[in-house]
């Protein structure tokens, strides 16, 4: 199957709550996150929602990597869409994890832009 980029959708339960509820703490672990897997950074947006919780994006010249969290609940959702083969998203992956010191990490990889070989 030959396929234009990975997209990984992370269910991150039992993190630390204190982290995600930090701004800056998310923002400085999703772009380490993204330089890490070899991506190349164009931008980055985050919001910090009252009374607790962030979303944010950082957008990369390979795709996006997001970020949506629930201190109360102790879970963040994440999703790492890259295209090509010069970036790895699991390596990625693996530094949010470690950041957020999830215990329950669970990672679904779907193929996107799923090319067909036309006859």
């Amino acid at each position: 199957m030959n396929a234009l980029g990975k997209h990984l959708l992370l269910e991150l339960r039992d993190c630390n709550k204190e982290g995600l509820d930090d701004i800056d703490f998310i923002r400085i672990n999703m772009v380490t996150a993204a330089i890490a897997a070899g991506a190349t950074v164009m931008g980055e947006s985050f919001h910090k929602f009252s009374p607790q919780g962030v979303s944010g994006v950082v957008v990369i010249a390979e795709s996006h990597l997001s970020v949506h969290t629930w201190p109360e609940y102790a879970y963040a959702a994440a999703d790492i869409f890259t295209c090509g083969t010069s970036v790895n998203p699991r390596i990625a992956a693996d530094v949010l994890i470690e950041a957020l010191r999830c215990k329950s990490p669970n990672l679904t990889e779907v193929q996107r832009g799923i090319l067909v070989a036309v006859a």
